[in-house]
């Protein structure tokens, strides 16, 4: 493992990232217009950010691209043709949030390296070596972990020579990051595609406790944490600010920069962290780091403090102090833009200029000058700055020599056919001669492909450029089964008895959160061998090893994890394990990742996809597919308390036993006047539901060929002060719903049977405030 400190810096658009290579990081992260999880951002080309890599490995900072979304199965054929080009960067590492092209990119890129997103929500021990598996060399580990939790997470790390990335500044989402579906629900802009409305940032109703904006929480800083997280062994100290500008990257990474090296010399930090407050931010927190989770971590103003930070600074009272603090704050800020721009004006991420020139004689091998011409830098006087251009030459020759012939003759359209594609994101080719090639000669085609390889390789420092990746065709194997299985979805003891009135299999949610050492659930399932182990998607610490616990000493048939770490462990066991739906499964490729990875059996997929686009994920062979057709629709799970700003609460701060004994329930009201109930369930995290339930019995018309099993949600998780449906009734319903006169093939040929449109109206008047928007919208 690498005892080097990283700096890695945000960059949203070209002058963002010169400004952070300029301002001494060691590596920046960008995305382009495609595939990458900050829509909002400016972006880059492909061309842009081929220039972007040669000139940050002038400076010794290395690229990092964000492809950091779910991929749609559509899609895969565009992102091939895009890693291929990629492939044939020296970029320095891709970041990944979907399974499925953490799959690819191991099985046909082996040259690039891997990591793995803060998407992929990663905060327990046991999904590192999951990670590992699928090719990933590092982990952004989830901004809601304190030291002690990071410094178990990076010792197992090391231990799979894996390296750990921790967020050190920036913006903070309130919900787990991955785990965030708010604008997807509402308004269909996903978080899990980059499209992130940012409901957090959002004003409401003014809540009991007189909040406006009780989701908003201050920005993240851990600059004075900075030992604490080397001595824990965090390799990369990672900013966040893609939607920020060059001046705040500038201040915030050459502030990180001074504060790093000046430990690092000395043992002692140095800065004071003051320049922080210039630029954009919310007020700092690290309550999350210290692990003390508490009010103090949310403001009432989701826009730039830094104003109200330099008013409080210098006891300005009067108007005219405040205006003079507001203008001298307002002149720094100009200032330190200027000198950014000063600073990165010079920096050049132009085409490199190329020239061929081709010559030769009969029975002389083809030969081909190439001239390479590059900005080096500035001359710089006080009249002008004029570019110092650094040349390049080479010659090389063919292996055969031309001969006389009047057929198929070397010509200037011939060479140029070939050899135009030089003219590329990397090079501008300004100049092809072939002025110097006689007449009525000739050369095998071949001879010329190998020569046009030749100067590839040369032009590509040297590395052979690799052949465009054409994923192989998927085989789509039909499920065993033609009938559709309902299953039910429980959290409560007392629920056990609905398997008296149904065959559904039942699957037993199991907490967030547990008394360290709880054997409780161990008992529970060995004496209740029917229910099927449901595991959350966030198992920190303690909980984690308890989870683990009740699947080692349960050791059940079956399994359902939302949690990769369980998923990981369950592999190791031998155990069936089946991928829930807050896995995020949206292709055919994230199948096959944890099918011949980890020996998954079938997975849930995403409910944020619509039918057209789950008609085109092909099923591996032996797996099955499930469905959740009815359940509350989850916006966000957070560490933080949704109850403090909302209904008050006695509580100073949040501590274990918040968790395993706080069941409070209340909602919130935006300015349009929608409501959103606020869940907390003993052991459970802090959420937020829509208001309406997902119910989608469409799919059952539409999709039944597709799915092994539909689930029914029946937690009562979620509902906030709504009756919830009788229980047993809902079971009827559904089961008649599925119920299929195979005779007659209703149910799969887009039409349902007269009972089953009964059962139909029926479910749909049991459940008041219901939608499947999404299974419409999509992604």
């Amino acid at each position: 493992m690498s005892p080097k400190i990283e700096l890695l810096a945000p960059g949203g658009d070209i002058d963002a990232i010169k400004a952070a290579i300029i301002a001494g990081a060691d590596a920046v992260y960008c995305g382009l217009d495609t595939f990458n999880a900050r829509n909002r951002a400016a972006n880059i080309s492909f061309d842009e950010l081929v220039g972007i890599i040669r000139l940050a490995h002038e400076y010794d900072c290395q690229i990092f691209l964000t492809l950091n979304i779910i991929i749609l199965e559509r899609e895969f054929k565009t992102l091939a043709k895009l890693l291929s080009k990629l492939a044939n960067t020296t970029l320095d590492g891709v970041i990944v949030q979907d399974l499925g092209m953490l799959y690819i990119l191991k099985k046909h890129f082996p040259t690039l390296d891997i990591h793995a997103s803060t998407q992929l929500t990663t905060h327990n021990i046991g999904q590192i070596p999951f990670l590992k598996k699928l090719g990933a060399s590092r982990v952004n580990l989830s901004r809601e972990l304190n030291l002690k939790e990071i410094s178990a997470i990076t010792k197992v790390s090391h231990e799979e020579n894996v390296l750990t990335e921790v967020f050190v500044h920036g913006s903070l989402c309130v919900a787990f990051s991955g785990l965030c579906y708010s604008t997807s629900a509402s308004v269909g802009n996903s978080g899990n595609r980059g499209r992130c409305s940012q409901a957090c940032r959002e004003e409401y109703k003014p809540t009991e406790s007189g909040n406006k904006f009780p989701l908003n929480i201050k920005d993240n800083s851990a600059f004075f944490d900075l030992p604490a997280l080397i001595e824990a062994g965090v390799h990369s100290f990672k900013v966040e600010g893609r939607i920020k500008g060059a001046s705040y990257v500038h201040t915030v990474i050459d502030s990180f920069r001074k504060q790093i090296d000046g430990f690092v010399e000395t043992g002692k930090l140095l800065e004071d962290g003051e320049r922080l407050y210039k630029v954009f931010n919310r007020d700092f927190s690290n309550a999350f780091l210290r692990g003390d989770l508490n009010q103090s971590m949310f403001i009432e103003n989701p826009r730039d403090n830094s104003k109200y930070h330099a008013i409080d600074k210098s006891n300005a009272i009067s108007v005219v102090q405040i205006q003079d603090v507001e203008q001298n704050l307002n002149d720094e800020k100009e200032a330190i833009h200027a000198d950014v721009f000063d600073k990165i004006k010079h920096l050049s991420i132009e085409k490199r200029k190329l020239s061929l020139a081709f010559s030769g004689e009969v029975g002389q091998p083809l030969t081909v000058t190439i001239k390479i011409n590059e900005a080096h830098g500035q001359i710089i006087t006080q009249s002008f700055a004029e570019e110092v251009m650094q040349e390049q030459v080479h010659v090389m020759h063919s292996t055969r020599s031309l001969s006389a012939s009047d057929k198929n003759c070397l010509d200037h359209n011939a060479i140029e056919k070939r050899f135009k594609s030089f003219n590329n994101a990397e090079f501008n080719l300004t100049e092809l001669t072939t002025n110097n090639i006689p007449q009525s000669v000739t050369i095998p085609f071949k001879e010329l492909t190998a020569l046009k390889n030749k100067i590839a390789a040369l032009l590509n420092d040297g590395t052979p450029v690799l052949p465009e990746v054409e994923l192989p065709k998927l085989v789509r194997h039909a499920k065993k089964d033609g009938d559709a299985k309902l299953s039910l979805l429980i959290c409560d003891e007392s629920d056990v008895n609905l398997s008296d009135v149904t065959d559904a299999d039942i699957y037993f949610k199991l907490p967030d959160a547990y008394k360290r050492g709880c054997t409780k659930y161990v008992g529970f399932f060995k004496e209740n061998p029917r229910l099927i182990p449901w595991f959350p998607s966030v198992l920190i610490g303690k909980d984690y090893d308890v989870a683990v616990n009740i699947l080692e000493q349960v050791k059940p048939k079956l399994i359902v994890t939302n949690n990769t770490g369980i998923a990981n462990r369950a592999f190791e066991l031998g155990i069936e394990w089946i991928a829930g739906p807050f896995l995020n499964t949206t292709n055919s490729y994230a199948l096959l990742a944890m099918k011949e990875s980890f020996n998954c059996s079938g997975a849930f997929i995403s409910n944020e996809i619509n039918r057209q686009q789950m008609k085109t994920i092909a099923r591996p062979e032996n797996f099955k597919m499930f469905y959740s057709v009815y359940h509350p629709i989850l916006l966000m799970t957070s560490r933080q308390c949704f109850f403090q700003q909302s209904v008050g609460c006695e509580k100073p701060r949040i501590d274990n036993g918040c968790m395993l004994s706080c069941d409070k329930s209340t909602s919130i009201t935006n300015l349009k006047g929608v409501s959103f109930a606020i869940d907390k369930q003993k052991a459970g995290y802090p959420s937020i539901y829509n208001d309406d339930q997902f119910l989608n019995t469409e799919i059952v018309k539409d999709l039944t060929q597709l799915y092994d099993g539909f689930m029914i949600d029946l937690t009562n998780i979620g509902a906030g002060d709504k009756e919830s449906p009788d229980k047993q009734l809902l079971i009827k319903q559904f089961e008649q719903l599925l119920k299929y006169d195979n005779s007659e093939s209703i149910g799969y040929a887009n039409q349902l049977s007269n009972e089953q449109l009964h059962a139909q109206d029926k479910l749909n008047s049991l459940v008041s405030g219901s939608t499947n928007v999404q299974y419409y919208n999509g992604l």
